[in-house]
């Protein structure tokens, strides 16, 4: 590893690899309270997210991570338990544990009934979500299965034409192969932005674009800070976004049995930031559709979006930045780094 400074924000980061920041990060999860399966689940997505430059799902999150556990809100050392209730749905209840590791738990399952039944479902309740949602899908269309997960967040949204917040910000994501390519993957938001890019835009001393949220009276507001002291974010594409963020609800909570985003109450666990809700996972073999190479069709498309103009496609970015940092490394605030080191209990 090596150290650099970013002269333009007056930062001084150090250069780290992936397998370093993984291992390290799995030591900050062991010492503050997960079991090794856990702690090895987390650390792979958290150093994911920031090597792919999704920031807001990187370290960003390790704070809230802790104080989670630290309250006592989420419980670290949770075993899923994987139910076989149909030929093409699984069930996982997790304990009241974190989602990703009961997706591993899950996933040979799944996809077992995916090749078999054309398409499977996976129901995960009791679950805590506190990452990114693309990590969850990018590995089924890399098996060349077509994934769509949702998850419900905490109350942060107001509805469209409604006056108080009720939805989480409901994230969707999609991947499917492609043959000439990385698979076509998107995570989006239901919310007009993602409560973690409003996190760090306040951190920053940032303003946001209009239509993102509105303060604590609710009125509109391009301050994130009034946003987040009591304030609410707004659905994306007003009735479109707020009609796909109640689908979520219905389909990550009411369908799986976890709780809708405004059922649940932390007000005893000072610290808690980890939504306790439910996810939900629909992943299809494509080749049972048409009989066709469905990556092959997927190229096709690309082709064709790529003639009409656009350069750029869904995880272009994040591709890009994983390449470099494969092969450079990631580099981390010395200051940030510092911390994870003192949370992991290691010398730098």
């Amino acid at each position: 590893m090596s150290a650099s400074s970013d002269t333009a924000a007056h930062v001084e980061t150090q250069n780290i690899s992936f397998p370093e920041l993984v291992e390290l990060l799995r030591q900050v999860f062991l010492r503050n309270g997960t079991s090794p399966e856990v702690a090895s689940v987390l650390a792979e997505n958290c150093a994911s997210a920031e090597r792919d430059g999704s920031h807001s799902h990187g370290i960003f999150r390790i704070p809230g991570y802790l104080s989670s556990l630290a309250s006592g809100w989420v419980d670290g050392k949770a075993v899923p338990k994987v139910e076989d209730v149909g030929a093409a749905f699984t069930r996982v209840d997790a304990a009241n544990g974190f989602a990703q590791p009961a997706l591993a738990a899950a996933r040979p399952l799944l996809v077992e009934k995916a090749k078999s039944a054309g398409i499977a479902i996976l129901a995960i309740r009791s679950s805590h979500h506190f990452a990114a949602l693309w990590p969850d899908v990018e590995p089924f269309a890399r098996e060349g299965l077509v994934a769509l997960s949702v998850v419900n967040s905490m109350t942060c949204v107001v509805p469209h034409g409604a006056q108080r917040p009720l939805f989480g910000t409901n994230p969707i994501a999609f991947a499917a192969p492609r043959a000439g390519g990385d698979p076509i993957v998107f995570d989006l938001a239901t919310s007009a932005i993602a409560n973690g890019d409003v996190q760090i835009a306040a951190r920053k001393g940032a303003m946001l674009p209009p239509g993102m949220g509105v303060d604590r009276a609710g009125l509109p507001t391009e301050d994130p800070k009034a946003i987040l002291d009591g304030g609410a974010l707004l659905p994306f594409g007003g009735y479109k976004g707020s009609a796909l963020s109640m689908m979520v609800e219905l389909l990550a909570a009411g369908l799986t049995g976890g709780n809708f985003s405004f059922e649940f109450d932390w007000s005893k666990h000072p610290g808690a930031q980890t939504p306790w809700t439910g996810q939900l996972f629909i992943v299809i073999d494509p080749n049972k559709g048409s009989g066709q190479n469905f990556a092959e069709r997927s190229e096709e498309l690309v082709r064709r979006m790529h003639d009409v103009g656009q350069e750029r496609m869904p995880g272009d970015r994040r591709y890009l930045q994983r390449a470099k940092a494969l092969v450079h490394g990631i580099d981390i605030p010395v200051a940030e780094l510092t911390r994870l080191r003192e949370l992991a209990g290691v010398q730098g």
